[in-house]
């Protein structure tokens, strides 16, 4: 394996879990915005990007796909100061997973890798929630891909790749990308974006659902550091 791999963490129930914490930031945030009561809160556990969640939570709010399309901006906008808002409520409230800070660390700490992160949430609260838990020191996330630069995650993988060719002069395309991740959107992710997955069964998707959507390899969690990084190895050239 000659030349870094590029590492792109998921954030939520990857790597830490806020509990019901998202849901009431988008919550007060759409009432904010629109003035009513939200009767319908995006799911839990999908993966799919913050603003792709808000354009659904509006529909499914009755409001028609060209009004969801207008207020979109102002929820993205005011998304990430509700959610600092509540940054006593997730450190209080959160949890880190189990393993999620021993394999951070044995992939920051192998020369082989570069760490950063692929995620669902606007940059703002994807930054927030590692802040929160102490894990920034551990990714590189100014190379991230985030839902702040497109909605659809698979574009972000590229994103990512770009980032980080730039900051190191080294080219990064599938042999040289790996996402470890624990939903369906994950696995999607890597698919369409062009990049192996690792599927961590450790969100509301379970290990035989994520083999059977593509995952390149299944993991019941992260609590075996040097499987991690062996993992990552097996599926970089």
């Amino acid at each position: 394996m000659s030349g870094p791999v590029l590492v792109l963490w998921d954030i939520d129930r990857t790597l830490l879990y806020v509990g019901d914490i998202d849901r009431q930031v988008y919550r007060e945030t759409f009432y904010q915005v629109t003035g009513r009561t939200a009767e319908s809160l995006p799911k839990r556990g999908t993966g799919t990007t913050m603003p792709l969640a808000i354009l659904s939570m509006l529909v499914e709010n009755g409001f028609s796909e060209d009004e969801a399309d207008a207020l979109l901006p102002a929820m993205v906008d005011l998304l990430p100061q509700v959610q600092r808002r509540h940054i006593d409520d997730i450190r209080r409230d959160g949890v880190l997973l189990p393993g999620a800070v021993a394999a951070l660390s044995a992939v920051r700490d192998d020369p082989r890798f570069l760490p950063t992160v692929v995620t669902g949430n606007l940059k703002p609260n994807a930054l927030l929630k590692l802040a929160a838990f102490d894990l920034t020191r551990y990714v590189h996330p100014d190379i991230g891909g985030y839902a702040s630069d497109d909605m659809y995650r698979p574009s972000l993988v590229g994103i990512a790749q770009k980032r980080a060719e730039a900051l190191t002069r080294r080219s990064f395309g599938r042999s040289k990308t790996v996402i470890i991740g624990d939903s369906l959107e994950d696995v999607l992710t890597g698919r369409k974006g062009g990049a192996p997955v690792i599927a961590v069964a450790s969100g509301t998707t379970s290990a035989d659902e994520l083999a059977a959507a593509g995952a390149d390899l299944v993991l019941e969690d992260l609590t075996d550091p040097r499987r991690v990084v062996e993992s990552i190895r097996g599926l970089a050239c």
